[in-house]
Protein backbone atom coordinates (compact mmCIF):
# COMPACT_ATOMS: atom_id res chain seq x y z
CA UNK A 1 0.00 0.00 0.00
CA UNK A 2 1.36 3.43 -0.94
CA UNK A 3 1.84 5.70 2.06
CA UNK A 4 1.33 9.44 1.75
CA UNK A 5 3.98 11.60 3.41
CA UNK A 6 2.46 15.02 2.66
CA UNK A 7 -0.28 16.45 4.91
CA UNK A 8 -3.59 17.14 3.19
CA UNK A 9 -4.15 20.39 5.11
CA UNK A 10 -1.92 23.14 6.48
CA UNK A 11 -0.49 22.79 9.95
CA UNK A 12 -2.60 25.72 11.13
CA UNK A 13 -5.86 24.20 9.91
CA UNK A 14 -4.97 20.75 11.28
CA UNK A 15 -4.40 22.27 14.71
CA UNK A 16 -7.67 24.19 14.43
CA UNK A 17 -9.56 21.01 13.53
CA UNK A 18 -8.07 19.10 16.46
CA UNK A 19 -8.74 22.05 18.76
CA UNK A 20 -12.37 22.27 17.67
CA UNK A 21 -12.88 18.54 18.12
CA UNK A 22 -11.31 18.89 21.58
CA UNK A 23 -13.82 21.63 22.45
CA UNK A 24 -16.64 19.38 21.24
CA UNK A 25 -15.37 16.56 23.47
CA UNK A 26 -15.04 18.95 26.42
CA UNK A 27 -18.73 19.82 25.98
CA UNK A 28 -19.47 16.11 25.52
CA UNK A 29 -17.93 15.22 28.86
CA UNK A 30 -19.16 18.34 30.62
CA UNK A 31 -22.75 17.47 29.72
CA UNK A 32 -22.15 13.84 30.65
CA UNK A 33 -20.37 14.35 33.98
CA UNK A 34 -21.94 17.47 35.47
CA UNK A 35 -24.57 15.22 37.08
CA UNK A 36 -21.88 13.78 39.42
CA UNK A 37 -21.74 16.95 41.52
CA UNK A 38 -25.55 17.19 41.43
CA UNK A 39 -26.35 13.59 42.44
CA UNK A 40 -26.66 14.09 46.18
CA UNK A 41 -29.05 17.03 45.72
CA UNK A 42 -31.07 15.17 43.09
CA UNK A 43 -31.26 12.21 45.48
CA UNK A 44 -32.76 14.39 48.20
CA UNK A 45 -35.05 16.37 45.90
CA UNK A 46 -36.56 13.38 44.08
CA UNK A 47 -36.15 10.93 46.99
CA UNK A 48 -34.02 8.40 45.08
CA UNK A 49 -31.90 5.44 46.22
CA UNK A 50 -28.23 4.96 45.35
CA UNK A 51 -29.30 2.18 42.99
CA UNK A 52 -31.52 4.66 41.11
CA UNK A 53 -28.68 7.20 41.07
CA UNK A 54 -26.40 4.56 39.57
CA UNK A 55 -29.00 3.74 36.93
CA UNK A 56 -29.47 7.42 36.05
CA UNK A 57 -25.76 8.24 35.83
CA UNK A 58 -24.77 4.90 34.27
CA UNK A 59 -27.19 2.59 32.47
CA UNK A 60 -29.60 5.33 31.33
CA UNK A 61 -26.76 6.94 29.42
CA UNK A 62 -24.61 4.00 28.46
CA UNK A 63 -26.95 1.46 26.87
CA UNK A 64 -28.15 3.39 23.83
CA UNK A 65 -24.92 5.43 23.76
CA UNK A 66 -22.96 2.22 23.31
CA UNK A 67 -25.35 0.35 21.02
CA UNK A 68 -26.13 3.26 18.68
CA UNK A 69 -22.42 4.07 18.39
CA UNK A 70 -22.01 1.09 16.04
CA UNK A 71 -24.60 1.97 13.33
CA UNK A 72 -23.62 5.63 13.59
CA UNK A 73 -19.99 4.63 13.07
CA UNK A 74 -20.96 2.62 9.99
CA UNK A 75 -22.64 5.76 8.70
CA UNK A 76 -19.44 7.68 9.52
CA UNK A 77 -17.31 5.19 7.57
CA UNK A 78 -19.18 6.17 4.39
CA UNK A 79 -20.74 9.57 5.20
CA UNK A 80 -19.61 13.08 6.09
CA UNK A 81 -18.16 12.76 9.55
CA UNK A 82 -18.17 16.49 10.27
CA UNK A 83 -21.95 16.69 9.81
CA UNK A 84 -22.53 13.64 12.00
CA UNK A 85 -20.55 15.21 14.85
CA UNK A 86 -22.48 18.50 14.48
CA UNK A 87 -25.88 16.76 14.53
CA UNK A 88 -24.90 14.63 17.52
CA UNK A 89 -23.73 17.71 19.43
CA UNK A 90 -27.03 19.47 18.76
CA UNK A 91 -29.05 16.51 20.05
CA UNK A 92 -27.13 15.79 23.26
CA UNK A 93 -26.91 19.48 24.21
CA UNK A 94 -30.68 19.87 23.92
CA UNK A 95 -31.33 16.71 25.92
CA UNK A 96 -28.90 17.83 28.66
CA UNK A 97 -30.97 20.99 29.11
CA UNK A 98 -34.20 18.97 29.17
CA UNK A 99 -32.94 16.98 32.17
CA UNK A 100 -33.42 20.14 34.20
CA UNK A 101 -37.19 19.99 33.64
CA UNK A 102 -37.64 16.40 34.90
CA UNK A 103 -40.32 16.07 37.59
CA UNK A 104 -39.67 12.42 38.48
CA UNK A 105 -37.09 9.65 38.14
CA UNK A 106 -38.83 8.39 34.99
CA UNK A 107 -38.49 11.69 33.10
CA UNK A 108 -34.96 12.24 34.41
CA UNK A 109 -33.99 8.75 33.23
CA UNK A 110 -35.63 9.33 29.83
CA UNK A 111 -33.82 12.63 29.23
CA UNK A 112 -30.54 10.99 30.23
CA UNK A 113 -31.19 8.31 27.61
CA UNK A 114 -31.54 11.16 25.08
CA UNK A 115 -28.15 12.54 26.10
CA UNK A 116 -26.64 9.10 25.46
CA UNK A 117 -28.29 8.87 22.03
CA UNK A 118 -26.76 12.19 21.00
CA UNK A 119 -23.31 11.56 22.39
CA UNK A 120 -23.12 8.23 20.54
CA UNK A 121 -22.36 10.21 17.38
CA UNK A 122 -19.30 12.04 18.72
CA UNK A 123 -16.19 9.92 19.27
CA UNK A 124 -16.28 7.28 16.48
CA UNK A 125 -16.34 9.85 13.64
CA UNK A 126 -13.97 12.14 15.56
CA UNK A 127 -11.40 9.33 16.04
CA UNK A 128 -11.65 8.50 12.35
CA UNK A 129 -11.11 12.13 11.32
CA UNK A 130 -8.12 12.55 13.63
CA UNK A 131 -6.54 9.39 12.19
CA UNK A 132 -6.80 10.98 8.72
CA UNK A 133 -5.48 14.35 9.89
CA UNK A 134 -2.36 13.07 11.67
CA UNK A 135 0.45 10.76 10.54
CA UNK A 136 0.64 7.36 12.30
CA UNK A 137 3.65 8.36 14.42
CA UNK A 138 1.67 11.29 15.90
CA UNK A 139 -1.76 9.70 16.31
CA UNK A 140 -1.49 8.64 19.94
CA UNK A 141 -0.46 12.18 20.88
CA UNK A 142 -3.29 13.69 18.79
CA UNK A 143 -5.85 11.29 20.23
CA UNK A 144 -4.60 11.96 23.76
CA UNK A 145 -5.08 15.70 23.11
CA UNK A 146 -8.64 14.94 21.97
CA UNK A 147 -9.09 12.82 25.11
CA UNK A 148 -8.19 15.86 27.24
CA UNK A 149 -11.87 16.60 26.84
CA UNK A 150 -12.46 14.04 29.60
CA UNK A 151 -10.54 15.73 32.46
CA UNK A 152 -11.20 19.28 31.21
CA UNK A 153 -14.91 18.66 30.69
CA UNK A 154 -15.05 16.85 34.02
CA UNK A 155 -13.30 19.76 35.78
CA UNK A 156 -15.63 22.36 34.29
CA UNK A 157 -18.61 20.19 35.15
CA UNK A 158 -17.52 19.79 38.76
CA UNK A 159 -16.56 23.43 39.40
CA UNK A 160 -19.24 25.03 37.25
CA UNK A 161 -21.92 22.58 38.33
CA UNK A 162 -21.07 23.14 41.99
CA UNK A 163 -21.22 26.92 41.57
CA UNK A 164 -24.53 26.77 39.69
CA UNK A 165 -25.92 24.41 42.31
CA UNK A 166 -24.83 26.71 45.12
CA UNK A 167 -26.07 29.85 43.35
CA UNK A 168 -29.25 28.49 41.79
CA UNK A 169 -30.28 24.81 41.83
CA UNK A 170 -29.56 21.53 40.04
CA UNK A 171 -32.21 22.17 37.40
CA UNK A 172 -30.70 25.50 36.38
CA UNK A 173 -27.25 23.91 36.29
CA UNK A 174 -28.35 21.33 33.71
CA UNK A 175 -30.06 23.92 31.51
CA UNK A 176 -27.08 26.28 31.60
CA UNK A 177 -24.48 23.65 30.69
CA UNK A 178 -26.65 22.21 27.90
CA UNK A 179 -27.56 25.27 25.85
CA UNK A 180 -24.09 26.47 24.62
CA UNK A 181 -23.62 23.24 22.66
CA UNK A 182 -26.40 24.25 20.26
CA UNK A 183 -24.29 27.15 18.95
CA UNK A 184 -21.12 25.07 18.90
CA UNK A 185 -22.89 22.56 16.63
CA UNK A 186 -23.27 25.27 13.96
CA UNK A 187 -19.57 26.17 14.23
CA UNK A 188 -18.61 22.53 13.65
CA UNK A 189 -20.95 22.18 10.69
CA UNK A 190 -19.74 25.27 8.86
CA UNK A 191 -16.00 25.48 9.70
CA UNK A 192 -14.76 21.88 9.97
CA UNK A 193 -13.62 20.31 6.69
CA UNK A 194 -13.94 16.62 5.86
CA UNK A 195 -10.49 14.97 5.44
CA UNK A 196 -9.86 12.31 2.80
CA UNK A 197 -10.47 8.89 4.29
CA UNK A 198 -7.19 6.97 4.69
CA UNK A 199 -5.09 9.94 3.55
CA UNK A 200 -1.86 8.71 5.17
CA UNK A 201 -2.35 5.22 3.72
CA UNK A 202 -2.80 6.42 0.15
CA UNK A 203 -6.45 7.52 0.24
CA UNK A 204 -9.59 5.40 0.43
CA UNK A 205 -12.28 8.02 -0.02
CA UNK A 206 -14.40 5.83 -2.32
CA UNK A 207 -13.87 2.41 -0.73
CA UNK A 208 -17.18 1.00 0.54
CA UNK A 209 -17.35 0.39 4.31
CA UNK A 210 -17.18 -3.24 5.42
CA UNK A 211 -20.01 -4.95 7.25
CA UNK A 212 -20.09 -4.89 11.02
CA UNK A 213 -19.58 -8.66 10.99
CA UNK A 214 -16.38 -8.25 8.98
CA UNK A 215 -15.09 -5.61 11.41
CA UNK A 216 -16.01 -7.74 14.42
CA UNK A 217 -14.31 -10.84 12.99
CA UNK A 218 -11.12 -8.90 12.26
CA UNK A 219 -11.02 -7.34 15.73
CA UNK A 220 -11.69 -10.68 17.40
CA UNK A 221 -8.77 -12.16 15.45
CA UNK A 222 -6.47 -9.44 16.85
CA UNK A 223 -5.85 -10.84 20.32
CA UNK A 224 -4.14 -7.63 21.38
CA UNK A 225 -7.35 -5.70 20.63
CA UNK A 226 -9.42 -8.12 22.71
CA UNK A 227 -7.16 -7.57 25.71
CA UNK A 228 -6.92 -3.81 25.11
CA UNK A 229 -10.71 -3.56 24.98
CA UNK A 230 -11.17 -5.59 28.16
CA UNK A 231 -8.45 -3.63 29.94
CA UNK A 232 -10.00 -0.33 28.89
CA UNK A 233 -13.47 -1.55 29.89
CA UNK A 234 -12.30 -2.49 33.38
CA UNK A 235 -10.50 0.83 33.68
CA UNK A 236 -13.71 2.61 32.66
CA UNK A 237 -15.73 0.41 35.03
CA UNK A 238 -14.00 1.66 38.14
CA UNK A 239 -13.29 5.11 36.71
CA UNK A 240 -16.92 5.92 35.93
CA UNK A 241 -18.03 4.35 39.20
CA UNK A 242 -15.64 6.60 41.11
CA UNK A 243 -16.51 9.64 38.99
CA UNK A 244 -20.20 9.22 39.72
CA UNK A 245 -19.93 8.65 43.48
CA UNK A 246 -16.75 10.42 44.66
CA UNK A 247 -18.64 13.69 45.29
CA UNK A 248 -21.29 11.81 47.28
CA UNK A 249 -18.52 10.02 49.24
CA UNK A 250 -16.82 13.30 50.14
CA UNK A 251 -20.12 14.90 51.17
CA UNK A 252 -21.45 11.95 53.19
CA UNK A 253 -18.26 10.69 54.86
CA UNK A 254 -16.18 13.88 55.18
CA UNK A 255 -18.94 16.49 55.35
CA UNK A 256 -17.57 18.69 52.58
CA UNK A 257 -19.91 21.06 50.74
CA UNK A 258 -20.70 20.61 47.02
CA UNK A 259 -18.88 23.85 46.19
CA UNK A 260 -15.72 22.75 48.03
CA UNK A 261 -15.90 19.28 46.48
CA UNK A 262 -16.33 20.74 43.02
CA UNK A 263 -13.37 23.07 43.50
CA UNK A 264 -11.06 20.30 44.76
CA UNK A 265 -12.02 17.64 42.24
CA UNK A 266 -12.15 20.18 39.41
CA UNK A 267 -8.64 21.41 40.24
CA UNK A 268 -7.32 17.84 40.29
CA UNK A 269 -8.96 17.01 36.96
CA UNK A 270 -7.72 20.23 35.34
CA UNK A 271 -4.10 19.73 36.44
CA UNK A 272 -2.90 16.20 37.11
CA UNK A 273 -5.84 14.69 35.20
CA UNK A 274 -5.01 16.70 32.08
CA UNK A 275 -1.29 15.98 32.49
CA UNK A 276 -1.85 12.23 32.74
CA UNK A 277 -4.16 12.08 29.74
CA UNK A 278 -1.69 13.98 27.56
CA UNK A 279 1.30 12.01 28.84
CA UNK A 280 -0.36 8.73 27.93
CA UNK A 281 -0.26 9.54 24.23
CA UNK A 282 2.95 11.56 24.29
CA UNK A 283 4.95 8.97 26.21
CA UNK A 284 3.36 6.14 24.24
CA UNK A 285 4.48 7.65 20.92
CA UNK A 286 8.02 8.18 22.21
CA UNK A 287 8.52 4.93 24.08
CA UNK A 288 7.08 2.99 21.14
CA UNK A 289 10.08 4.02 19.03
CA UNK A 290 12.05 1.57 21.19
CA UNK A 291 9.33 -1.05 21.46
CA UNK A 292 5.73 -0.72 20.25
CA UNK A 293 4.58 -2.81 23.21
CA UNK A 294 4.95 0.27 25.40
CA UNK A 295 1.52 1.30 24.09
CA UNK A 296 0.15 -1.52 26.29
CA UNK A 297 2.79 -1.63 29.01
CA UNK A 298 2.42 2.06 29.90
CA UNK A 299 -1.27 1.99 30.96
CA UNK A 300 -0.71 -1.38 32.66
CA UNK A 301 2.09 0.00 34.82
CA UNK A 302 0.01 3.09 35.56
CA UNK A 303 -2.90 1.01 36.81
CA UNK A 304 -0.66 -0.86 39.26
CA UNK A 305 1.00 2.32 40.54
CA UNK A 306 -2.41 3.88 41.26
CA UNK A 307 -3.55 1.20 43.75
CA UNK A 308 -1.64 2.24 46.93
CA UNK A 309 -2.68 5.87 46.45
CA UNK A 310 -6.30 4.83 45.98
CA UNK A 311 -6.12 2.97 49.30
CA UNK A 312 -4.75 6.08 50.99
CA UNK A 313 -7.42 8.34 49.49
CA UNK A 314 -10.41 6.27 50.60
CA UNK A 315 -9.01 5.25 54.01
CA UNK A 316 -7.65 8.65 55.09
CA UNK A 317 -9.55 10.21 58.00
CA UNK A 318 -9.50 13.88 56.93
CA UNK A 319 -11.22 14.79 53.68
CA UNK A 320 -9.04 17.66 52.47
CA UNK A 321 -5.83 15.76 53.19
CA UNK A 322 -7.26 12.76 51.36
CA UNK A 323 -7.96 14.93 48.31
CA UNK A 324 -4.31 16.02 48.24
CA UNK A 325 -3.37 12.34 47.98
CA UNK A 326 -5.59 11.98 44.90
CA UNK A 327 -3.17 13.89 42.66
CA UNK A 328 -0.93 10.96 41.65
CA UNK A 329 -3.69 8.45 40.85
CA UNK A 330 -5.30 11.20 38.75
CA UNK A 331 -2.10 11.37 36.66
CA UNK A 332 -1.89 7.65 35.99
CA UNK A 333 -5.66 7.25 35.52
CA UNK A 334 -5.58 8.94 32.12
CA UNK A 335 -2.54 7.13 30.71
CA UNK A 336 -4.67 4.48 29.00
CA UNK A 337 -6.75 6.73 26.74
CA UNK A 338 -4.34 7.83 24.00
CA UNK A 339 -2.57 4.46 23.59
CA UNK A 340 -5.79 2.43 23.61
CA UNK A 341 -7.53 4.69 21.08
CA UNK A 342 -4.45 4.89 18.82
CA UNK A 343 -3.84 1.14 18.78
CA UNK A 344 -7.45 0.50 17.84
CA UNK A 345 -7.04 2.79 14.83
CA UNK A 346 -3.71 1.17 13.92
CA UNK A 347 -5.01 -2.40 14.10
CA UNK A 348 -7.55 -1.95 11.28
CA UNK A 349 -7.54 -0.58 7.72
CA UNK A 350 -8.79 3.03 7.18
CA UNK A 351 -12.23 1.98 5.90
CA UNK A 352 -12.95 0.29 9.25
CA UNK A 353 -11.72 3.01 11.61
CA UNK A 354 -14.97 4.60 12.77
CA UNK A 355 -16.60 1.20 13.26
CA UNK A 356 -13.53 -0.10 15.12
CA UNK A 357 -13.67 2.94 17.42
CA UNK A 358 -17.39 2.30 17.97
CA UNK A 359 -16.79 -1.36 18.84
CA UNK A 360 -14.12 -0.31 21.35
CA UNK A 361 -16.44 2.31 22.85
CA UNK A 362 -19.31 -0.19 22.92
CA UNK A 363 -17.22 -2.50 25.10
CA UNK A 364 -15.78 0.31 27.24
CA UNK A 365 -19.08 2.02 27.84
CA UNK A 366 -21.42 -0.92 28.35
CA UNK A 367 -19.05 -2.42 30.92
CA UNK A 368 -17.59 0.82 32.23
CA UNK A 369 -20.13 3.61 32.04
CA UNK A 370 -23.16 1.32 32.13
CA UNK A 371 -22.20 -1.06 34.91
CA UNK A 372 -19.60 0.92 36.90
CA UNK A 373 -21.89 3.49 38.57
CA UNK A 374 -24.68 0.93 38.82
CA UNK A 375 -22.39 -1.57 40.58
CA UNK A 376 -21.04 1.00 43.04
CA UNK A 377 -24.54 2.27 43.83
CA UNK A 378 -25.98 -1.22 44.32
CA UNK A 379 -23.00 -2.34 46.41
CA UNK A 380 -23.36 0.79 48.57
CA UNK A 381 -27.04 0.01 49.19
CA UNK A 382 -26.13 -3.62 49.97
CA UNK A 383 -23.49 -2.58 52.51
CA UNK A 384 -25.55 0.21 54.07
CA UNK A 385 -27.27 -1.93 56.77
CA UNK A 386 -23.85 -2.84 58.15
CA UNK A 387 -21.74 0.27 57.45
CA UNK A 388 -24.39 3.03 57.27
CA UNK A 389 -22.84 6.20 55.81
CA UNK A 390 -19.47 4.45 55.41
CA UNK A 391 -20.95 2.00 52.90
CA UNK A 392 -20.07 4.23 49.96
CA UNK A 393 -16.41 4.26 51.07
CA UNK A 394 -16.11 0.46 50.99
CA UNK A 395 -18.11 0.11 47.78
CA UNK A 396 -15.77 2.51 45.96
CA UNK A 397 -12.59 1.06 47.44
CA UNK A 398 -13.42 -2.54 46.54
CA UNK A 399 -14.49 -1.62 42.99
CA UNK A 400 -11.41 0.45 42.20
CA UNK A 401 -8.69 -1.79 43.64
CA UNK A 402 -10.00 -4.98 42.01
CA UNK A 403 -10.75 -3.20 38.72
CA UNK A 404 -7.31 -1.56 38.48
CA UNK A 405 -5.34 -4.75 39.06
CA UNK A 406 -7.56 -6.77 36.70
CA UNK A 407 -7.21 -4.09 34.03
CA UNK A 408 -3.41 -4.16 34.33
CA UNK A 409 -3.36 -7.92 33.69
CA UNK A 410 -5.17 -7.43 30.37
CA UNK A 411 -2.82 -4.61 29.29
CA UNK A 412 0.19 -6.83 29.91
CA UNK A 413 -1.53 -9.66 28.02
CA UNK A 414 -2.20 -7.30 25.08
CA UNK A 415 1.51 -6.51 24.83
CA UNK A 416 2.29 -10.16 24.08
CA UNK A 417 0.75 -10.09 20.57
CA UNK A 418 0.68 -6.38 19.81
CA UNK A 419 3.66 -6.37 17.43
CA UNK A 420 2.31 -9.25 15.35
CA UNK A 421 -1.19 -7.80 15.20
CA UNK A 422 0.05 -4.35 14.16
CA UNK A 423 1.99 -5.94 11.32
CA UNK A 424 -1.32 -7.34 10.05
CA UNK A 425 -3.49 -4.32 10.81
CA UNK A 426 -3.31 -1.91 7.88
CA UNK A 427 -3.11 -4.60 5.22
CA UNK A 428 -6.24 -6.49 6.27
Amino acid sequence: MALSQTPEFSRGYTRYALGLLLVVYIVNFLDRQVVAILLQTIKRDLELSDTQLGAFSGIAFAVLYSILGVPIARWADRGVRRSIVALALFVWSGMTALQGFASSFFWLFLARVGVGIGEAGCSPPAHSMIADLFAPARRATALSIYALGIPIGGAIGLVGGAWLLETFDWRTALVVVGLPGLGLALLVRFTLREPTRGWWEGGHAHAPPPSLGEVARLLRARRSFVHLALAGALHAFYGYGAGAFNPAFLERVHGLSPLEIGAWLGAIAATTGVAGTFLGGWLGDRLSRRDVRWYAWLPGVGSVIAVPFVLLFYLWDEGREALALAALPAIVAGLYLGPTFAMTQALVPPRMRAQAAAVLLLILNLIGMGLGPQFVGALSDLLAPRFDVEAIRWALLATIVVGALWSALHYFAAARTLRQDLALGQGA
